[in-house]
């Protein structure tokens, strides 16, 4: 008679005594932290009733006052436009200087750390940064938008750059080919295609982000979202984030269509 032996994947802790005792000092941290963030479970509840009063003046939306719809909607895709462009274009020059293979030590170093240093801060915190020095406006969002995009855009073309083939490198470099050459016929070809994909998805993420950092003054819809709840407006406030989700949506259908365009 003989006995079937499943294969089951190995555990990441082995000794189940190690596994349950750290389950449970994971469980009683949580309870721990719950009890100490002094939550008022009294105003909780009010809050609740007070949510559905809200819910309940916002039906039905009102479009009414469709113009500022119109214009902080426009502001917000210019914003996502404007900073995905430039990002775009700074981003390179940052990227080559944060590759391993190809730049000095000292160049990396540098580099990496710029990025690191901006990915470092929330879109809104950034936001709150260039608000405070530009004032309220669009040229805040901006800003912000060109700071995170510069960021998420060289980082990945760092990585592309340092796992790319080095046959092709070495063989046109061999010919004596100047650096800008070099970047042309040799490293472009390998990453142009992931470069155009990662910027198209880094314009999504733009459309969506300009609709945040408005909350905060730096422009687009976002402001007039904030706005409109801090006049109790809230049959407007549906309608704008309404107009938000189908911005969004759309944003995302765009993507995907460009982005499939690309493979």
């Amino acid at each position: 008679m003989t006995t079937s032996t499943r294969w089951r994947p190995p555990k990441l802790i082995a000794n189940p005594l190690h596994r349950h005792g750290l389950t449970l000092l994971v469980v009683a941290y949580l309870i721990w932290s719950l009890g100490t963030l002094d939550i008022d479970w009294n105003r909780t509840a009010q809050g609740m009733g007070r949510a559905g009063d809200i819910l309940a003046r916002m039906f039905p939306p009102d479009f009414t006052r469709w113009q500022l719809l119109v214009r902080g909607l426009a502001e917000s895709v210019q914003m996502a436009l404007a900073a995905s462009f430039f990002g775009m274009i700074l981003a390179i020059p940052l990227g080559l200087c944060a590759a391993g293979n190809l730049a000095p030590k000292p160049v990396y170093l540098a580099a990496r750390g710029i990025i690191s240093l901006t990915r470092t801060f929330h879109e809104v915190v950034i936001a709150i940064f260039f608000v405070k020095i530009f004032g309220f406006g669009p040229l805040a969002g901006v800003l912000t938008l060109i700071v995170a995009s510069v960021s998420f855009i060289a980082k990945m073309l760092a990585e592309d750059i340092e796992n790319m083939s080095m046959s092709q490198v070495e063989a046109v470099r061999a010919t004596g080919a100047s650096f800008p050459k070099l970047l042309i016929y040799a490293i472009a070809p390998q990453i142009l295609p992931r470069y155009l994909g990662v910027s198209i998805y880094r314009l999504d993420a733009n459309v969506r982000h300009s609709t945040v950092v408005g909350i905060v003054g730096a422009g687009g819809i976002g402001q007039t979202l904030a706005a409109s709840f801090s006049r109790y407006d809230y049959d407007f406030s549906l309608a704008i984030l309404l107009t938000i989700i189908a911005l969004v949506f759309a944003g995302e259908f765009f993507s995907t269509w460009v982005r499939g365009q690309l493979r």
